[in-house]
């Protein structure tokens, strides 16, 4: 009786935002324009608001001519001294969160502001909407009879000189709403567990006995924790443990190597794929429609965005555009302006718009995450749609993967090496390198070119690695669960050089 009022409610409330959602897609700019100048006008008498003077911008013109844009280096000593306890700095509130990032490529943490704000009307309001979208499309669906599986980050949240860091999903645990604890799985203790494989054991015997309904993470990990309740309860897929699960809400890296994956463990065609895009500095966009690989752009967050052509990008010198500038299919860079007050803030995360009418997106890559040592621009929607192609042809399933240039030596032409782990090895490995070069000639003409007749680039080196290959290397560098990810892609060969190394030693499986 008690989840049926709660079913109920929530149902209820979650469907009115829906009435606000068709604002923004109807008015889309008048929306974004709008709140530009309501975060100018709040942050206008901190000290970035001052020193850029924020009370004489009425436009974006003028906005996009006295504000620079920026990288985290650029805003990293404010950030230390709000760290320290300094406020009013570049936002009014007072900012106690800050969510530690240590990103692909670096041991160097960053730390994130979230503001009061941005927890309540962005990351709560995005929780929320995941949810309003959902019901909206599947009216039959009953997620509050049961339970939601989160797999958060790895990190509690720790404090340091009166303010806290930690994961972004540990901070967004501690300010949760009651309705969505109650509604969740584990229990806040558990999910908030530093040490990895502890908590993951935790998390499958805490849940392997509770009505799950949806899950929610990212995939590769998800896709270990899964495996992992299959092993303990000798169970030969998911629902035959949890009969009533309906979705799973994913995001933080491409669903497209994972996808075969999850239908093996979760055979049911009824069973629904939300995908959704968030990172620590803010919920950027969510699936609206079932079965799409399209993302509506949400746009009343608290968060301006600008975006610059990656044809154009150089960095912090780049010239940006305002949404209704931006065209289709055009690879861009996306920056920020947030109620965290970060402000035309570059997050390093590159898109393309599928659509105009609503503004819809899909995720490319990141703006460091792309091979071009040779001309051949190539980035990771690229090697993802190729992988897909290759596998499909081959039979092949693939866990992680990551590529690298070989770089020309005397008469020797340049090449790409790749370091791919399967869940299932492709009957000939020739053939898979075939299909594969093949693929990447048809999804990028860059690469066809710089392939034709190997006059630039010669056929790909493909690693095929040991077994938890890559899982070994995160943990090496204290980087397992979360929102950490391999990088996919790099103009320099440490990371390769790493792993070629790491390959030849035996580690036993630590999962």
């Amino acid at each position: 009786m008690k989840f049926l009022f709660v079913s109920s409610i929530l149902s209820w409330f979650l469907k009115k935002r829906k009435h606000q959602l068709d604002l923004f897609v109807k008015y889309p700019v008048e929306v974004q324009n709008e709140l530009l100048l309501n975060l100018l006008k709040t942050a206008r008498n901190t000290e970035v608001g001052k020193s850029h003077g924020f009370r004489k911008i009425s436009s974006y013109d003028e906005f996009s001519s006295l504000v620079p844009i920026q990288k985290y280096e650029s805003i990293e000593s404010m950030l230390e001294r709000t760290r320290r306890g300094e406020q009013n700095i570049f936002w009014p509130s007072q900012i106690k969160w800050f969510a530690k990032s240590s990103g692909t490529t670096t041991a160097n943490s960053k730390y994130i502001p979230v503001s009061d704000e941005a927890i309540e009307y962005c990351h709560m309001n995005a929780g929320k909407d995941m949810l309003c979208l959902f019901l909206n499309n599947n009216p039959e669906a009953d997620l509050f009879s049961g339970k939601s599986l989160r797999l958060g980050g790895s990190s509690a949240v720790y404090e340091d000189n009166n303010t806290y860091f930690g994961d972004l999903s540990a901070i967004i645990i501690e300010n949760m709403p009651f309705w969505a604890d109650f509604s969740s799985a584990p229990k806040q203790k558990t999910a908030l567990m530093s040490e990895w494989e502890e908590k993951m054991n935790a998390i499958v015997h805490e849940t392997i006995h509770e009505d799950i309904t949806s899950l929610a993470g990212v995939p590769s990990w998800m896709l270990v924790l899964l495996n992992k309740v299959l092993e303990v309860t000798g169970k030969d897929n998911i629902l035959e443990v949890w009969p009533n699960l309906q979705v799973y809400f994913h995001g933080g890296v491409n669903f497209t190597p994972y996808r075969e994956q999850y239908k093996k463990i979760i055979p049911s065609d009824s069973f629904r794929y939300c995908e959704t895009y968030n990172a620590s500095e803010g919920f950027f966009a969510i699936q609206d429609k079932n079965n799409s690989d399209e993302l509506l752009l949400m746009l009343d967050y608290g968060i301006f965005y600008e975006f610059i052509p990656m044809s154009e990008y150089d960095g912090e010198n780049s010239k940006a555009i305002a949404l209704d500038k931006v065209e289709l299919h055009v690879n861009y860079a996306i920056v920020i302006t947030t109620n965290s007050g970060l402000w035309r803030y570059l997050i390093g995360d590159t898109v393309k718009f599928t659509s105009l009418k609503p503004y819809r997106i899909q995720i490319t890559g990141r703006t460091k995450h792309f091979i071009n040592v040779f001309g051949e621009e190539l980035i990771i929607e690229n090697t993802e749609n190729a992988l897909e192609m290759a596998c499909r042809q081959s039979g092949a399933e693939i866990l992680d993967y990551t590529v690298a240039p070989i770089f020309m030596e005397g008469k020797e032409k340049g090449a790409h090496e790749w370091m791919i782990e399967f869940k299932k090895e492709p009957e000939c490995r020739t053939q898979f390198s075939e299909y594969l070069d093949l693929a990447l000639q048809k999804v990028n003409s860059d690469y066809e070119a710089k392939r034709y007749k190997n006059m630039t680039l010669s056929f790909p080196k493909i690693n095929f690695s040991r077994e938890n290959l890559f899982y070994d290397w995160l943990k090496s560098k204290n980087k397992l669960g979360g929102q950490h990810k391999i990088p996919r892609l790099s103009n320099n060969r440490k990371l390769m050089e790493e792993l070629l190394l790491l390959n030849t030693l035996k580690v036993r499986n630590l999962v």
